[in-house]
């Protein structure tokens, strides 16, 4: 089954044509700038070059068409007709407690996105963008959401119930919801293969290290906690979001330092993190160069971000009540054998410890296992729009 995996962003649409039985990747590429005075398209068919095309995109729509036009192309295309895509899978950051799987869309699971819109003002209305677009450009051809919340809505309620007055969550459903539930949902499944066990036997926690990132505790195939919560701000530090703070330092910012809602989303989201702490940048890579330069405040931060992650790793052992396999994935993950070495020194008292030559690994699957670890880690590139085809094809099939 041919399935067009889109993402779409305020002012971008990441796109993927795939094959959903094989995994096998048809064409991929990027629309940006849309909106602006010059708007580009950066389109790479199967593993030839890159073909860029700018011009002026003035909304989603006008993006999808030039997708479309450019993957039936007769020198650069690889479909020979729009009939031969089965149907689209999109991208959606917040289904709240609404939507518990990916669903097929029609007018009612677009009110109900629109309905957690508030939840994810930065996201789900340009996933909604796309949407529309796609069910105006290609009618007929069925389209399905997949949720980033959807994966953790097995979580139990002693995981994502906030210590708040009650009317809270019960008005207002603030409570935890977790993201990046594709990545989670991809990398476990393939721990298990790698394994060589059935993931229903298995606890693993999934480390998925970017620019954002979470790390969830997948118990019998099922997430029962994740560190991101309401929102993506909490958790371990990232690149620039804060993670977990003093709620008091928050109340003390309004009150005595005079600022405003606004101004405390920037510091704890756009101005925190590796480049509040460093001073140098929010790319690890920068970081550890500043670090080995002898910049004390780029080591401090490697330390700090590597001490969060390994506190979240030990609480979610003992709250599944065993561990079987840690994994590490996304930018940071996938490609950072120095902060993965740091993460993992002292989590031999969990029976966790990696082998330093097979750690060496960058961007590619591998089994890291120390000789002495009793439980195993591993590096699994993630692949959310894969998991999202096979959602598509799933739903579609069905």
């Amino acid at each position: 089954m041919k399935i067009l995996v889109l993402n779409s962003g305020s002012s971008s649409i990441k796109f993927r044509l795939m094959e959903s039985d094989t995994g096998g990747v048809l064409a991929r590429g990027l629309i940006e700038r849309i909106g602006e005075e010059t708007g580009r398209m950066r389109y790479r068919p199967g593993n030839d070059g890159e073909v860029v095309r700018e011009e002026p995109i003035a909304d989603h729509r006008k993006g999808l068409s030039m997708v479309l036009e450019t993957l039936t192309d007769s020198r650069v295309g690889a479909l020979e007709s729009l009939g031969e895509i089965d149907a689209i899978g999109h991208r959606v950051v917040h289904g709240g407690e609404k939507f518990s799987d990916s669903v097929m869309i029609d007018d009612d699971v677009i009110a109900g996105i629109e309905e957690c819109s508030p939840m994810a003002p930065l996201h789900n209305p340009h996933n909604l963008e796309g949407i529309r677009a796609a069910v105006k450009n290609l009618p007929g051809v069925p389209n399905v959401a997949v949720f980033d919340t959807a994966f953790h809505q097995t979580m139990p309620p002693v995981a994502y119930v906030y210590p708040l007055p009650w009317e809270y969550y019960e008005e207002k459903r603030m409570r935890r919801y977790g993201f990046h539930g594709p990545s989670h949902q991809y990398v476990s499944a393939r721990a298990a293969e790698m394994v060589g066990r059935p993931l229903k036997e298995l606890c693993v926690i999934t480390c998925h290290l970017g620019n954002g990132c979470s790390l969830t505790a997948v118990k019998n195939g099922r997430s029962i906690d994740t560190s991101l919560g309401y929102g993506t701000m909490c958790g371990v530090m990232m690149g620039t979001r804060s993670g977990d703070v003093d709620p008091a330092i928050i109340v003390e910012l309004a009150k005595s330092h005079g600022l405003t809602p606004d101004d405390i989303n920037r510091v704890i989201y756009k101005e925190s993190g590796l480049l509040g702490i460093s001073g140098v940048s929010r790319d690890m890579r920068d970081v550890e160069e500043a670090a080995e330069a002898g910049n004390h405040r780029a080591a401090l931060a490697l330390d700090l971000f590597a001490d969060k992650v390994r506190k979240y790793i030990g609480g979610y052992a003992v709250t599944m009540g065993g561990l079987d396999a840690i994994v590490f994935t996304a930018g940071v993950g996938e490609n950072g054998p120095e902060i993965r070495e740091k993460i993992c020194s002292g989590l031999e008292v969990l029976g966790a410890s990696i082998d330093h030559e097979k750690n060496l690994v960058r961007g590619r699957e591998e089994d890291i296992t120390g000789t002495d670890s009793r439980v195993r880690v591993l590096v699994i590139p993630t692949n959310e729009e894969l998991m999202i085809a096979r959602e598509t094809a799933r739903l579609v099939g069905s």
